[in-house]
């Protein structure tokens, strides 16, 4: 850590998103930090991955947030079922058959809403939170980050220097993009289409808020996910050049692919296409380092893996919560250097590395998860806890080692564990 620096604050977060905005709340409000949070954008904006997985609860509980999802009316989300080709839906599966606790209740979320009452939370832990401000460079001195370079609106452009910077930029990955960390993971190379619907059909009773994975003849899958407000998120999922045959219309592709399962058909002809249509592609990816000194990376500016399992959001909150424990112990030891970070880099790498196997497996066409539990009825519950999000700090060897039967599974990848003084 340099000595005799004016700094302006304890941490600076790049960017309000759920990453970011969690770590703000936990580092003001639990640890007493002064926290500047800069976010380019002004709330509410636009956001995908709406579906938040039953793991989400134990972050979202942590800083406060699960009595105030409930009341504000988020849609319920309580199972997850698939449906085949020929619209045949499997037994859903119901997350209160699993565990006995509140979160076998989630939500289906529209990310306007829930995206700026936790930007609203990290304020009232005390975190200030300033919108409209874009970074636009890094600060460094003796090979450590010490603040950022940031731009108002209006084009003004000013300094703010701290001891540690949190980059939880999203997708932008500032800091990843500038040091060329960026490592792309070598077969999750699929691209998303996406829109919504108002007024399509939905299931009835607890099936109402359920998240449906739809397959497309071995080529790829749908997703579809409820929202209040009548709305409904739904996109196809499938690799670029099998999207792109025909056409590069957004449109025209995902109405040709839509005819491709006739559960998503017949549940999107009641409805009304509203807005636009979304791409994004080759979005699988994680940094090569997961710190630096004086600075380190949450949420998608670390790592993104895939939207199968909707393990998007679980992942910001979670390195949002741990990111925020990991400062914090830097900060009171007065060591903010990269190996501080380490411990942080090898534990989210590890839950990565879990789920990231359970994508390759879904992936595989002779894969499924029926196979293996009906031939190893012990691994049930361990399948189960690495669907729902308990990754962090779990051992689930002997899980793998059977699913590695049914299906090609990954090496683990090297990136993200270590960490790199500049």
């Amino acid at each position: 850590m340099i000595s005799n620096l004016a700094y302006d604050c304890d941490v600076i977060i790049i960017g309000a998103g759920p990453a970011g905005a969690t770590a703000a709340t936990i580092l003001a409000e639990e640890y007493g930090k002064k926290v500047i949070v800069l976010e380019k954008e002004h709330f509410p904006r636009y956001h995908v991955g709406e579906s938040l997985i039953p793991h989400c609860w134990d972050t979202l509980d942590r800083i406060g947030m699960t009595d105030r999802l409930n009341e504000h009316g988020f849609q319920v989300k309580q199972s997850v079922q698939f449906v085949n080709p020929d619209g045949e839906l499997s037994a859903p599966f119901y997350f209160s058959k699993h565990t006995d606790h509140p979160r076998a209740k989630t939500w289906q979320v529209d990310r306007e809403t829930f995206d700026t009452m936790m930007m609203g939370r990290a304020r009232e832990a005390g975190a200030e939170v300033r919108e409209g401000v874009k970074v636009v460079e890094f600060l460094e001195e003796q090979g450590a980050v010490i603040g950022v370079v940031a731009e108002k609106l209006s084009g003004e452009r000013f300094e703010l220097r701290a001891p540690i910077t949190m980059d939880a930029s999203g997708r932008d990955a500032l800091f990843q993009r500038k040091k060329k960390w960026r490592k792309r993971d070598p077969k999750l190379n699929k691209i998303a289409i996406w829109t919504l619907y108002q007024g399509a059909k939905r299931d009835p009773g607890i099936d109402e808020g359920a998240t449906t994975v739809a397959y497309v003849n071995g080529k790829g899958w749908f997703w579809n996910i409820p929202l209040k407000d009548d709305i409904v998120s739904t996109g196809i999922v499938a690799d670029r050049d099998y999207l792109y045959r025909d056409t590069r219309d957004l449109a025209e592709i995902y109405h040709r692919e839509i005819k491709e399962n006739k559960w998503i058909e017949e549940h999107l002809s009641e409805g009304k296409q509203i807005g636009e249509y979304w791409v994004t592609g080759e979005y699988s990816y994680r940094a090569e380092n997961c710190a630096a000194d004086g600075l380190l990376l949450i949420g998608d500016a670390f790592a993104f893996l895939d939207p199968v399992f909707s393990s998007g959001v679980y992942l910001a909150l979670t390195t949002g919560s741990m990111g925020a424990d990991a400062a914090a112990a830097a900060l009171n030891q007065k060591d903010t250097s990269a190996g501080q970070f380490t411990d942080y880099g090898t534990r989210v790498c590890q839950g990565i590395e879990w789920m990231r196997k359970l994508v390759y497996a879904f992936y595989d066409e002779n894969f499924s998860f029926k196979d293996v539990v009906t031939n190893y009825a012990e691994v049930r519950h361990a399948l189960t806890d690495c669907l729902i999000g308990d990754l962090m700090d779990r051992d689930y060897s002997e899980l793998f080692e059977r699913v590695g039967e049914f299906a090609v599974l990954p090496e683990e990848l090297p990136y993200g564990k270590t960490t790199a003084s500049q």
